[in-house]
């Protein structure tokens, strides 16, 4: 988990639990309007989820390639759907590999909108794969092969 999945999970726990106290204070008073209560408990749930268990369900639910001139990104999720990135791969593109039992590769990076309109970027690769290494030495030879052309 990266440090904002930390904060962002703890903010859904105090979010549902914050929902959970105020259902059970609204159902002391009698009735059945501590049910609106569960839409925000319902929320907090799934901000908890999300932070945990999302970058996971995405990594199994995407597919990697390489050829000699492209990296792709195939991705297959909810409400989105089917999805295909392709990255060119030149003697410019930044790599960074973070090793590990499981490895990343980063070759690009996204620029994103968050709240209060302020923008940030998030880099782009191929994450926790067994062949790291591997595919940064192939990566690596595709840069040197386009630098002689």
């Amino acid at each position: 988990m990266r440090p904002f999945q930390i904060f962002e999970a703890i903010f859904g726990l105090f979010f549902a639990g914050f929902a959970l106290f105020w259902m059970t204070m609204a159902a002391k008073g009698g009735g059945s309007f501590w049910m609106f209560g569960l839409v925000h408990f319902s929320a907090g749930l799934g901000v908890i989820f999300h932070a945990i268990f999302w970058s996971a369900y995405v990594r199994k639910h995407s597919n990697y390639s390489l050829t000699d001139r492209r990296a792709f990104i195939a991705s297959k999720l909810p409400l989105v759907g089917k999805r295909l990135q392709s990255y060119p791969i030149s003697k410019e593109t930044p790599l960074e590999l973070v090793d590990g039992a499981l490895s990343s590769l980063y070759f690009a990076s996204k620029s994103r909108r968050g709240k209060n309109g302020n923008t940030y970027t998030t880099p782009v690769g191929f994450e926790r794969i067994r062949d790291g290494r591997e595919v940064y030495r192939l990566m690596r030879d595709i840069q040197s092969r386009s630098s002689q052309d």
